[in-house]
Parts: C-alpha cells; structure tokens; sequence
C-alpha cells in the first residue's frame, strides 16, 4: 500500500523533497556527512515502527546506500492537529515534542532546519517557579548550544516532516501492515517478519514498533513486563487565540511576547507550558503522582476536573492555563527495568527507539536519542558492509548502550530534583541539565570514529553483554 498522510498543518512537502534532493546534489559519496549510491551496499534493511526512531532510521538507512522496507500497521496517517482521536490511525499526541541539540546536528545535515524552524517554539528561557508562584530561576536556553540548534514543536508537524522526508530519500513505506511474527535464521544469514501473511526476509530488521514491542519478545527469549511508574501526565496543546489565553490576565503573558516557557515545581508534581508560532499556540504537560494499575503506557481522554485538583492551591496562574485546554490526555507512564540486550542471538534484529529503552519525559531526550540509535545503526552497517552485518550490529549496542542509559538516569535525576526540591532550593539547584557530553554529541561522526576499535575487541574478546554504567 502506498504511503497516504491527510493534513499538511503548514508542513510543505514541497520543501522537504527540495532538502533531500540538495543534499544528495550537494554531498554524494561515502562517509561522513554523505549520501551514497542507492542500494550501494547490498545491505537489506526492514523497519518495523514509523515513529521517529524508525523514520530517522530509514532515511540513514538510504543515505548510507542501504535497501530500505519500512512497515507501519496503521492504514493511514493522519496529523489529527487538535483533535483527540482513539482510533484505528496513527494517532498522533497534540502536544510538543523536543529535540535537542544531538539531534539538530541530524536535522542540519538533512537540510531540514528551514522546514523545521518555522514550526518550532522560539522561547529562550525558562522562567521557573514554586507552586506558591515565588520565582526559583529564570534559565537561559539558547537556541544554538555547542554548535548545533534545539527543536522543540507540535508532535505531528515534525512527525509529518519526516514522513515527507523519508519518502523524498526513497524508502518505501508500506502502511496497513500486521508484523506478527519475527524470525531469524543464522544458517541462512537472514531475518524476517510476517507482515499481513507475508513472509519479508533481509539483511537486518529494526524493531521500532515502540514500547509494546513485538520484537522485544525475539530478542529476550521471554515476554518483558512492565513496572508501574506511580506517574502520569496530562498533556493538550491548542490555539490561544481561540481559547481567549491573550485575554485573560492570568494567562495573558503567555502569549502577548511572542513565544514563552513557564514551569511550576511541588512535591511530586511539575507543570510546563510553552507557546510557540508567535504565541499563536501553546501546549502544557503536568507529572503528577498516579498509582493506576496498568500493563502499558497507555493514553486516554483526561477530565478537566482531575487536572485542576492537582494544582489546588497552587499559584492561580496555574489553574488559569490549564483551564483554557479545551481537552487534554490523559497519559499513564509505567517503568521497564532496563533491558539486558537490544539484539537477537544472531545479531540480525536490532531494537530501537523506545522499543529498547522508553525515556521518562523529564529526559527531554526520547526523540533525540532514537534518532541516534538509527543514524547510529545506519552507519555502522555501512561501514562493515553486507559480509559482516552481526558484526556491525553488536558493534551498534556496544557504542549506544551505556550513552543511552546515561541519558536516561538524567531524566531521572531531574525529575527527582523537581519533585523533591526543598523550599530553600533555586537557581542552579532546580535547573534543567544541559551537559556538552549529550547535546554536543555527534552520532554519525562518533561511529566513523570508533568503529573499528569497537569490532577489533569483539572480534579479540567475543560478544559480551553490555553492561550499565
């Protein structure tokens, strides 16, 4: 089935396929920063999932010269702007989504940043608060750090970006597909799915089908089960103008200089928002405590009514901006233990994106490093070629895992921070993490790097599991 999305939401498809053609025009060839030959490689490379790993991963995949099957089982995707719709489509969360400066070096090497940027929130910092509206920081966030810029946008504007981007380099996606099986054959050097009846054999296949992961169960040997969080959060996104945020003097400030970001920490709770396009739009999330016995994250209509209580008593700004929401979600998080491997015995299916390591929000790093698992994998496979694709994927694990369980513990931390700050703590104390070792991180040029010490040791010392930090 060919690719169908509904909804342009100012995403210009135009634009995205000038990008992908300039960069081929611009940077044909192997190696860093360049596009090979199509199917250059012979490596054959299916994608389960087309979220935001398994998009970065595909797009890698045709730049490093691979042959690319990206499989998605919705029928259609459509950007439901901000409508709330549980349905049998893709459902897109309304809300904003960030991405931080690792990531933006992808996006400019895409040639994506102008297609990007208008759709992105151009706040600058973060004005922090307690819940009795006393001011603990006011966090300068600049949009360019260690060379590279910050994305932060509606969810499915930037999803649909991609979506347009990675049709524009050649990968074929096929929707309204039903993986139900994973296999893999070591004596034949291959692995497969099932797909709608269909048996899709490859080189490698990625599972980025998300936090309830089929692969998972292939990769494991057993069926992984979740752990309840004890968290929630809700989350809308909508139009100020509509919702009369510019005319409310309790909201006002919001919107009335252009873009803003404002954030409110209490025990175990913290409430961002943040407008964007001029503060034409906003969006706002609240963590709070939730014991609700769930085996998944899992997102359902929330009731205004609940949210408001969380905040009673706070700041009354607070209860201002949530109000204005016409809906919201209602977003329940568990916990995974993190995972002992993401690759098969065979080292020909690989885990990616949240299908391997789901990130609490407080990383502010799930989108960004997804993106790197697949430009990571991408290169990797370039480099060690058809002959040797186990090999480049446990060369793939061993340089992601521990940088991956790092960046998790960060989130963590901050949101522990957040939610156990004493009244004596501001400034520094309460500030967002922002270190050079995860935002000045350059994924691709990192691989080229280190590749080929990483597979000497492999090939001296074995396979070993990776390790935590």
């Amino acid at each position: 089935m060919d690719a169908t999305l509904n909804g342009t939401n100012g995403v210009h498809a135009s634009g995205v396929d000038a990008a992908a053609k300039e960069a081929l025009r611009t940077n044909p060839g192997v190696g860093y920063n360049k596009v090979a030959p199509p199917n250059s490689t012979g490596v054959k490379v299916v994608i389960v999932g087309a979220g935001f790993a398994g998009l970065t991963c595909a797009i890698e995949c045709k730049r490093k010269g691979h042959e690319v099957l990206l499989l998605e089982k919705f029928k259609e995707l459509k950007i439901l702007g901000e409508l709330h719709k549980f349905s049998r489509l893709l459902y897109i969360i309304c809300d904003v989504i960030s991405f931080g400066s690792n990531a933006g070096k992808i996006f400019a090497r895409w040639g994506l940043h102008d297609e990007i940027w208008p759709l992105c929130t151009h706040h600058s910092e973060l004005h922090l608060y307690n819940s009795k509206g006393e001011l603990l920081t006011t966090q300068q966030l600049p949009n360019v750090l260690y060379g590279s810029y910050s994305y932060n946008g509606h969810r499915g504007e930037l999803h649909e970006c991609l979506f347009n981007y990675a049709k524009s380099v050649g990968a074929e996606i096929r929707l309204g597909q039903d993986v139900s099986e994973y296999w893999e054959n070591e004596e034949t050097g291959e692995a497969g799915v099932i797909s709608n009846g269909e048996s899709i054999a490859a080189d490698v296949v990625v599972g980025a089908d998300g936090v309830r992961s089929k692969a998972r169960t292939l990769v494991l040997g057993y069926e992984d089960k979740p752990k309840s969080s004890g968290y929630a959060i809700y989350r809308a996104w909508f139009n100020t103008r509509e919702q009369g945020v510019d005319k409310d003097p309790l909201t006002d400030f919001m919107c009335k200089n252009g873009d803003a970001f404002f954030g409110w920490i209490g025990p175990d709770v913290h409430f961002l928002a943040s407008s964007s396009k001029d503060g034409r739009a906003m969006s706002w999330v609240i963590t709070h405590k939730d014991e609700a016995d769930i085996e998944e994250s899992w997102s359902l209509p929330g009731k205004m009514e609940d949210v408001l209580a969380v905040v009673d008593g706070w700041d009354p700004r607070c209860a201002a901006i949530l109000s204005k929401a016409p809906s919201c979600v209602d977003w329940k998080l568990v916990y995974r233990d993190p995972l002992p491997t993401w690759i098969s015995k065979g080292a020909r299916l690989a885990l990616i994106g949240d299908s391997a390591h789901p990130f609490l929000p407080t990383s502010i790093q799930g989108a960004s490093q997804a993106m790197e698992d697949g430009v990571t994998l991408a290169t990797a496979l370039q480099i060690g070629g058809k002959q040797d694709v186990p090999l480049s994927v446990r060369v793939w694990e061993k340089i992601r895992y521990q940088r991956v369980r790092r960046a998790q513990v960060m989130g963590e931390t901050t949101r522990d921070m957040w939610h156990k700050a004493k009244p004596s703590d501001k400034g520094a104390a309460v500030e967002l993490p922002r270190p050079e070792w995860l935002l000045g991180f350059d994924a691709e040029k990192d691989v080229y790097d280190v590749y080929e010490t990483t597979a000497k040791e492999i090939k001296e010392k074995g396979y070993e599991l990776p390790t935590l930090p």
